[in-house]
């Protein structure tokens, strides 16, 4: 059955190659993305730029599209910074916090009215944001915030456990994007961006029948 399904960050790594799987299976797909040129075009797919780090860019969006009967809804959209403690600022803090956390919050409260009641948000975190997983440094700033995510996925799950939609994350290790790479240059992840896709398209339209206001770790590394 085709769905609505709204991806964040979907212009590369991840949250493309989900635009991109979901497309191909019918969905009707907004990918929302700062940078949307590699989505320009694809059959299935309205491409938005947004920047989810500025207030007054998440707004001119919804002044602008009007968005009805969301199935799923994706926050992929993440920002990593590796730097050591010492090094990260307060800017830095901001910056990364703007996407990772206040962005997500901000987008998803304002689509929020527009989600089905069966509908299901997926938030994406990391294993570095779930307490007593392996920690690495230069990832303060990004881990934290990933915990937020954690978090802030639970109490909204709580807040409409009566009315729906579902609220879940999913904690994800390495995966081999762009971003990643960026950030840890030569280190080779055991997943690819289209593995994780794959998964995270089935758990978004499935994964609210079983579970709500839960993080699951999706990680090939032990423990």
């Amino acid at each position: 059955m085709k769905k609505k399904i709204i991806i964040t960050g979907a212009g590369r790594g991840i949250g493309k190659a989900t635009a991109i799987l979901a497309a191909s299976q019918g969905h009707e797909v907004l990918a929302i993305s700062r940078n949307i040129e590699s989505l320009i075009g694809i059959k299935n797919i309205q491409a938005y730029s947004v920047d989810l780090s500025n207030q007054n860019s998440i707004a001119s969006f919804f002044n602008e599209v009007k968005i009805t009967g969301v199935d799923a809804l994706i926050n992929n959209a993440g920002k990593l910074e590796n730097i050591p403690f010492t090094d990260t600022s307060f800017d830095v803090f901001e910056s990364v916090f703007k996407v990772n956390v206040f962005g997500l919050a901000e987008f998803t409260r304002q689509l929020l009215p527009h989600i089905k009641t069966s509908g299901h948000v997926v938030n994406i975190s990391s294993m570095g944001g779930v307490q007593g997983s392996s920690k690495f440094p230069g990832l303060a700033a990004y881990s934290s915030s990933k915990g937020a995510v954690i978090t802030l996925t639970e109490l909204l799950a709580e807040e409409y456990k009566e009315t729906g939609p579902s609220f879940n994350a999913l904690a994800f290790g390495a995966v081999q994007t762009e971003m990643l790479e960026e950030a840890f240059p030569g280190y080779k992840a055991p997943l690819t961006a289209e593995q994780m896709g794959s998964y995270l398209l089935n758990f978004a339209l499935t994964g609210h029948e079983v579970y709500n206001g839960k993080t699951l770790p999706v990680s090939s590394g032990t423990p």
